[in-house]
């Protein structure tokens, strides 16, 4: 089957029937299965680009990896619920409660210092504690080594300790 670019797509048809198959067994909504099929082509033409031999049995490889995006759409979407209530919390937060002063005070304070980071830091300490991923996740999306994460977070995390004490916010 011919591609866009004049290529030969790596999915056969069937084998793109029973991607979507494993996908929406997984729970992975009808709107994204599609997502899913792209993200297996993609995965297929980086083996070819990087000179890799392709999978021996290629429906059995492709219905491994829509088991896994099908695994890793659920705990994202985990992760997305997580987030949204926090910031329903958030929103819910009433400032003339109890200590509303000073956890606005303390927003502010962490907002600014959080502008104040390289971006690299900034970056990783967002990922770590606003999107709840783990140093290896955070590692993967980013591309580089867990050392260099946790460096990051180390530095980013000193830095921050550091800003709340010099305006005496902690």
């Amino acid at each position: 089957m011919a591609v866009a670019d004049g290529g030969v797509d790596p999915l056969a048809p069937a084998q793109v029937s029973r991607v979507c198959a494993v996908l929406a067994l997984g729970g992975v909504p009808q709107s994204e299965l599609q997502d899913g099929v792209q993200q297996i082509r993609l995965r297929l033409l980086e083996r070819r680009a990087k000179g890799e031999d392709p999978p021996r049995d290629v429906g059995a490889w492709a219905a491994v990896v829509a088991s896994n995006l099908a695994a890793d759409w659920h705990r994202n979407r985990g992760r997305l619920e997580r987030t949204a209530a926090r910031l329903a919390a958030l929103k819910v937060w009433n400032p003339e409660s109890q200590g509303g002063q000073e956890a606005r005070l303390l927003a502010l304070t962490v907002a600014e210092g959080l502008d104040a980071l390289p971006g690299v830091q900034r970056q990783v300490l967002v990922l770590r504690f606003y999107a709840d991923l783990t140093v290896p996740q955070i590692a993967r999306e980013l591309g580089v080594p867990e050392g260099t994460v946790k460096s990051r977070l180390h530095t980013a995390a000193r830095a921050m300790r550091e800003r709340l004490r010099t305006d005496e916010v902690v």
